[in-house]
């Protein structure tokens, strides 16, 4: 079965916002964000696609380039272009938090604090009540406060003095980092490292799309009326329905389970990608398909995804250079094995 955008949502309707009903309706969002961010940023159409199979397959992305390559531009396009409609003051649309190395904890997760008038603690939310979460230079503050993120991504709450805090369903968060050869870099760990669905190299961007930016620099420009926003609700239906609607082959459950077992058999790999991975792959897999318009996943997805869903997660031997030429040579059998079999 394949679809095309839903007529219901190519304009805005009155009297409130559109309800995601089918898999016309989510693709159709997602493209309304896809075209948003590609107005704003030029030539990253492969990692565009990557954040939005992230964003609506309930992950996270961490972004690696040097400084000044639009890393933080792509998050900011990103957050700009979903409208909250979630009534709850805690939380926001859209926050951006510039670790530093004299962050804390508590910089992130929130603080108790001491209210005079009513003579008790109040916990005062911090930046990370978002539903869209920025975090700038992630490796250039400590381990202890790249910690504190990761129950947040894992379990979407925080827990201070004992209290735990719920988050919002949406919360996405998009993570920049320098690499590791830059000055004052902390690496990040591998736990933290595994919270993160993809970890994304952005390269510099073509020569006429560099052209392009140069020459729309300093100057006015009007975003196109067609280029609507959508709303925090719209795009959670839109997750629950692709989770439904997506079918995923038990084949395909069976080609990542031995992709993880090749890789993690190979004499080069020292610590091999987790169970956690596979889970998070599968509504990766699910966005994939809806982005290429398809109500199922097919072996292309996985060959598309797997590089950048496991290769940030692998412990290799020194003298690798590259850990996803070993995914791409582990995937190899099982993908012949599904690519014979039915999926539907």
């Amino acid at each position: 079965m394949t679809f095309s955008s839903s007529p219901s949502l190519d304009k805005p309707t009155p009297g409130g916002p559109v309800s995601v009903q089918s898999l016309d309706d989510a693709r159709a969002i997602a493209e309304r964000i896809r075209a948003r961010v590609r107005y704003d940023v030029m030539g990253r159409d492969p990692v565009i696609e990557l954040v939005l199979v992230a964003l609506f397959g309930d992950g996270h992305v961490l972004l690696e380039d040097y400084p000044g390559s639009g890393k933080t531009t792509l998050a900011k396009a990103l957050g700009n272009s979903i409208v909250d409609d979630h009534q709850d003051d805690h939380i926001v649309d859209f926050r951006r938090v510039q670790f530093t190395p004299d962050l804390l904890p508590s910089d992130i997760t929130g603080v108790m604090i001491f209210d005079t008038e009513s003579n008790t603690f109040q916990f005062r939310h911090g930046p990370v009540f978002a539903h869209i979460l920025l975090v700038d230079e992630i490796n250039r503050t400590s381990p202890k406060v790249q910690a504190a993120l990761l129950e947040a991504m894992a379990e979407k709450q925080v827990t201070v003095d004992n209290v735990s805090h719920a988050l919002d369903d949406l919360f996405f968060v998009i993570a920049t980092q320098n690499p590791l050869d830059s000055v004052g870099t902390y690496p990040l760990p591998l736990a933290q490292l595994d919270r993160f669905l993809f970890k994304i190299r952005m390269d510099h961007v073509d020569r006429e799309s560099e052209l392009e930016v140069l020459a729309s620099w300093g100057k006015p420009r009007q975003r196109p009326e067609h280029l609507e926003r959508v709303t925090r609700n719209q795009l959670v239906q839109a997750r629950a329905l692709i989770r439904e609607q997506v079918v995923v082959s038990p084949k395909v459950h069976e080609c990542l389970v031995d992709i993880a077992r090749v890789i993690r058999q190979d004499r080069r790999v020292t610590q091999g990608v987790s169970t956690r991975s596979l889970v998070l792959a599968i509504p990766a897999l699910q966005t994939l398909a809806l982005l290429r318009g398809r109500d199922f996943v097919a072996p292309e997805d996985i060959e598309h995804l797997a590089v950048p869903i496991f290769r940030h997660r692998l412990a290799v031997i020194p003298g690798v250079d590259d850990p996803g030429k070993v995914v791409s040579e582990a995937m190899r059998g099982p993908l012949d094995t599904l690519a014979r079999a039915t999926l539907r």
